[in-house]
C-alpha cells in the first residue's frame, strides 16, 4: 500500500466510524426519549476486539474514551501501544493530545491473569465468583488501589454464558463487600442468545429487579449506582431496563475493515 491510498483509507475509515457513532447515538436518543431517560447519564464502551490499532487510534481521536476488550492478553497489549503513541503524540504540539482513555474488561477474565491486568484496566465488568474476586483484591492491595467492578449476573440461565446465577447473586454481593480494595458498582449481564425481544426484556428485566433490590437493601453500599447491558442488537431493551453501560462493537464497525491497516507500535 502506497502513502497515498494508505491516507484515502484512513479518511474513508475515520468517515464511516463517524456516521456509525452518529447512528449509534441516535438510537441510543431514540431510546432514551421513548422512556423518559437522559442520554448523557449513558456510557458508550466501544468494544474493540476485532479493530486494528490505527481503528483504534482513530476512535481515541474522534474522542470515544471507553474502550471495552473480552480478552486480558488483547487488553493489556492494545493499551500499551495506544499509551505509547498519545506519548508521542503529547510531544508533538501541531497533532494536540488526547487522554488516555479508560480501559474496560468485559470478558471472562481468568484469576492467572488478574496481576498483570489490573495496571491497564478501569473497570472489570465480568466478575462472576469469590474466588476471581478475591484475587483482584489481592493484588489491588498490592498496588494500593480499589478497583471498581461489575457483578456478572446470568439472567437468561444459558449454560454457555458466564455469570452467577440470579438466585445465587445476593450471597455473592454480600461476599464482595468484605473485600477491602473493591468498589462494587453495579451489574452485568448479557442478553440471550436469540432475536425474540420478549425473551430480551424478560432477561433484562430480572437483571434490573436484582439491581433495585440491592439497592433497597443496601447490600453494596453507595457506590452501586451502574448498569451494564446491552450491545449492538440489544442496545434500546438495555436502556429500557436501566442501562448507565453498553457494550457495543458490530455497530460502530459497520462497513469498516478492521485489519485494512497492519497493527503496529509505530
Amino acid at each position: 500500500m502506497d502513502v497515498g491510498s494508505a491516507w484515502i483509507d484512513q479518511d474513508f475509515m475515520k468517515r464511516k466510524l463517524q456516521e456509525n457513532l452518529k447512528r449509534v447515538n441516535q438510537r441510543i436518543a431514540d431510546a432514551c426519549d421513548r422512556c423518559g431517560r437522559d442520554p448523557s447519564r449513558i456510557t458508550l464502551v466501544t468494544v474493540t476486539k476485532s479493530a486494528s490499532l490505527d481503528v483504534v487510534r482513530t476512535l481515541v481521536d474522534m474522542g470515544l474514551q471507553d474502550l471495552g476488550e473480552n480478552k486480558a492478553q488483547d487488553l493489556m497489549q492494545r493499551a500499551g501501544m495506544v499509551n505509547e503513541w498519545l506519548g508521542r503524540r503529547a510531544r508533538d504540539l501541531s497533532a494536540g493530545a488526547r487522554p488516555r482513555p479508560r480501559w474496560h474488561m468485559i470478558g471472562h477474565l481468568q484469576r492467572n491473569k488478574v496481576k498483570m491486568l489490573l495496571p491497564w484496566i478501569d473497570l472489570i465488568h465480568s466478575v462472576d465468583s469469590l474466588r476471581l474476586a478475591e484475587e483482584i483484591d489481592m493484588q489491588s492491595a498490592k498496588l494500593d488501589r480499589v478497583t471498581p467492578i461489575f457483578l456478572q449476573v446470568n439472567a437468561s440461565g444459558e449454560r454457555q454464558k458466564e455469570g452467577v446465577a440470579v438466585a445465587a447473586a445476593t450471597h455473592l454481593a454480600e461476599q464482595l463487600m468484605t473485600l477491602d480494595h473493591l468498589e462494587v458498582r453495579g451489574l452485568m449481564a448479557m442478553a440471550p442468545l436469540t432475536d425474540d425481544a420478549s425473551v430480551i426484556r424478560h432477561a433484562f428485566g430480572r437483571v434490573k429487579e436484582l439491581f433495585e433490590e440491592f439497592e433497597h437493601d443496601r447490600i453494596c453500599g453507595p457506590t452501586f449506582k451502574e448498569l451494564s447491558l446491552g450491545m449492538s442488537n440489544d442496545l434500546e431493551h438495555g436502556i429500557e431496563a436501566g442501562a448507565t453501560y453498553l457494550r457495543v462493537g458490530r455497530a460502530l464497525f459497520e462497513g469498516v475493515d478492521l485489519g485494512a491497516l497492519p497493527v503496529t507500535s509505530e
